[in-house]
């Protein structure tokens, strides 16, 4: 059964909020969206605020979603990963740090990509330009290297599979 997930896109003044996970967290070191799992019987959408909250102090006036990431294991049929991408649409609040790390406004024309995920340098331009997606990530087990992806531009969210 696939972990679930969610990151969200945060903008204001034209640039993007990231964190940078804390040592001992899940990425530590990389920078990535505010985001984390799905509870059981939690809505995607409540976890993303929820999580969003916890991590940033932000309360999301709303959201909608503009992508899903398959995350596969070479070898694996299933995905290891689901994470569902949201843009907020405002927000309420100034961004407070947590134990999950540190936060920073970056300009979306110098977005630290060497910092993040392999993945996120396929994906973070289509979310910015609006665009919704799909995208099937490879890695090696414990996510040692990306290997091979694939991504599908989506005209209807729900086009995207469940």
């Amino acid at each position: 059964m696939a972990i679930v997930a969610t990151l969200c896109f945060i903008c204001k003044d034209g640039k993007i909020l990231l964190q940078r996970k804390a040592n001992g967290r899940f990425g530590a070191g990389k920078w990535n969206m505010p985001g984390g799992k799905v509870k059981e019987n939690e809505s995607i959408q409540d976890a993303v605020k929820r999580e969003v909250e916890e991590e940033t102090g932000l309360k999301l006036k709303d959201v909608f979603q503009v992508g899903k990431i398959n995350f596969f294991f070479i070898g694996q049929k299933e995905p290891a990963w689901v994470v569902h991408v949201f843009e907020a649409n405002g927000f309420e609040g100034k961004e407070i740090a947590s134990d999950e790390g540190e936060l920073k406004w970056f300009d979306k024309a110098e977005i630290p990509f060497e910092q993040m995920w392999p993945d996120d340098k396929f994906w973070y331009p289509l979310m910015l330009n609006g665009e919704i997606f799909e995208g099937y990530f490879y890695y090696t087990e414990g996510f040692a290297k990306l290997l091979k992806h694939k991504i599908l531009k989506v005209k209807n969210f729900n086009l995207l599979a469940r």
